[in-house]
Order: C-alpha cells, then sequence, then structure tokens
C-alpha cells in the first residue's frame, strides 16, 4: 500500500520540541485529541511540524490543520501571528481550522461535526 505523502517544508529541528509539546498538552487539546481525533478513522497526527511551526493537529488526507486558541491569540500581536502562519500553512494548499478553548469546552459536539464536515469535504477533494 502506498502512503500518502504531502510535502509540508518539515523541519527536523523542531521534532523536538513537537515531542514535548504531545506530552504537555493543553486541556483543551487532550479532550479533542483523547475524546475524539484518536480513533477518527482518517488519521490524525497532533502537534505536527509543519514549514517553521508545530500545528495542533494535522489530516493529511484532507490536507487540513486544526488550532486550538487560547487567550494569547486574541491580542493584537496574537492575532498578527496566526495572520501570518495562517497565510504559510496556506501556499501548502493546507485548510485552518481555528477554534477557540472556550469552543471545546463549551460546544465540543458542535466542534467536531464541524471538523467532521471539513474533512469529508477535503478528503473527497484531495482524492
Amino acid at each position: 500500500m502506498e502512503k500518502d505523502y504531502h510535502y509540508t517544508g518539515y523541519h527536523p529541528k523542531l521534532k523536538e520540541s513537537a515531542r514535548l509539546l504531545r506530552k504537555n498538552m493543553t486541556r483543551q487539546e487532550k479532550h479533542l485529541w483523547y475524546d475524539f481525533l484518536r480513533n477518527y478513522p482518517v488519521k490524525i497526527y497532533r502537534q505536527r511540524v509543519i514549514d517553521q511551526y508545530i500545528v495542533d493537529f494535522y489530516c493529511s488526507a484532507a490536507k487540513l490543520v486544526i488550532e486550538l486558541d487560547g487567550s494569547q491569540h486574541y491580542t493584537v500581536e496574537g492575532e498578527e501571528y496566526d495572520s501570518i502562519r495562517t497565510e504559510t500553512l496556506e501556499r501548502y494548499h493546507l485548510c485552518v481550522l481555528r477554534f477557540s478553548n472556550l469552543e471545546i469546552d463549551h460546544n465540543f459536539s458542535g466542534v467536531c461535526e464541524k471538523i467532521e464536515e471539513i474533512i469529508s469535504l477535503r478528503k473527497d477533494l484531495c482524492q
């Protein structure tokens, strides 16, 4: 069986940082990972290196990045950084889907439904 690899500008120097982030996920990241994404029928990676960034979750089959945003993302500096980061990721034809930590806490099923919808749509487009 041939594996589907999409080049995403991998930087090996970030490998250890990604490993540490996997070991130290936020409460919301753990909730989304263990209660939905880990056993999802399409392979999803956590804390994946793409270009010069480490994204929270990545689905290669759907070319989808899922980011969970804490309060630091809603400052002027955070929004500027996220904008540049999203632009870079989109150069790889990736869709960046963002959810706030509050959405994970208060609308978990809605977040899961949205992820499922986007993966379904994009997976069909990427084949």
